[in-house]
């Protein structure tokens, strides 16, 4: 298929006012694709500020890119306006340090982490690995300090930390989360299978009760985040809260990971899934408040109007 001329233009000018242009579907802090999300997170990782072009956005740039680089899949990377690749070479060139070189970055840490290995799990992986020559257990832990472990390939980039006698592969981000961590083998009602504990994550999300946040905002040691409609906080507005919403949710997350913050809805529920999608990304004093502008309005102040 011809690229029509207009949408060329409109593509070289974007990559001639960016250095670096990820074509994706979804954004970068809300991708919606798998592909796309492991491509933003590799970037993610190197670089604070990089531009995403959604091509879910705009059907005529989701075929056009396709054309202009002669590449078929979604995302694509550019870097001074040349293509780099899709996914899997942006992931290998982010885990072998290609990537670093080409964005003029140094090289990553490649120290393997310290991690323990339980006697029942190293034997359940020596028999996973028993018939697999050439595989290798690799460990992948994302931002949101998600595990996965996969039995693939070994390409000789890796970082190889060994424990109980067993091998585990990292990519250079994966390896920094790993730090302490502890891989072990459990059995429950559900299944059995290894378990992963990762003392480098972020602490878990915090109750908070409306008597301790006044207490902390008193101190003006917390900022609250009120993740309610419009229409909800005209009703019952919150002097000093930060809004979240779509306009805001990028310059929030921007915000250092050690700064408090508290997650405000209605009765605290909506406000729960914000908080914990602000601790999988990476803030680590992170509160949800209890009862929400509910419990506020009934034991704090009586101003505020209940709806």
């Amino acid at each position: 298929m011809s690229l029509a001329e207009p949408v060329r233009q409109r593509i070289e000018s974007m990559l001639a006012q960016h250095r670096v242009v990820l074509f994706m579907k979804g954004t970068r802090n809300a991708p919606s694709c798998g592909f796309s999300a492991a491509t933003a997170g590799a970037l993610n990782e190197l670089l604070d500020d990089y531009v995403t072009v959604d091509v879910l956005a705009d059907e005529e740039i989701r075929q056009g890119i396709k054309d202009f680089g002669n590449w078929p899949t979604i995302p694509q990377l550019y870097v001074n306006g040349e293509l780099v690749g899709g996914a899997d070479i942006v992931q290998g060139m982010a885990a072998s340090g290609e990537l670093h070189t080409l964005l003029g970055l140094p090289q990553p840490d490649r120290t393997p982490p310290e991690i323990t290995i339980s006697d029942a799990a190293a034997v359940q992986i020596r028999n996973a690995l028993g018939d697999a020559e050439g595989m290798g257990l690799f460990l992948a832990i994302d931002a949101r300090f998600q595990p996965q472990f996969q039995l693939r390939e070994i390409q000789g980039s890796e970082i190889r930390a060994v424990a109980n006698g067993i091998d585990v592969l990292f990519d250079p981000a994966s390896a920094k989360r790993a730090k302490g961590a502890h891989i072990g083998w459990t059995e429950t009602a559900q299944g059995e299978g290894l378990s992963i504990d990762l003392p480098a994550a972020p602490p878990k999300v915090h109750g908070l009760d409306v008597h301790a946040l006044k207490r902390l905002l008193d101190e003006g040691r917390i900022t609250v985040i009120d993740v309610r409609s419009a229409d909800e906080r005209k009703i019952a507005p919150f002097a000093g809260a930060e809004i979240l919403d779509a306009s805001s949710h990028e310059r929030l997350v921007k915000l250092p990971k050690e700064t408090p913050l508290a997650f405000l809805c209605h009765h605290g529920n909506s406000s729960a899934r914000a908080a914990e999608h602000f601790r999988e990304q990476g803030f680590r004093v992170v509160h949800n408040i209890v009862g929400g502008i509910e419990a506020w309005s009934s034991e704090i102040d009586a101003g505020v109007p209940h709806y």
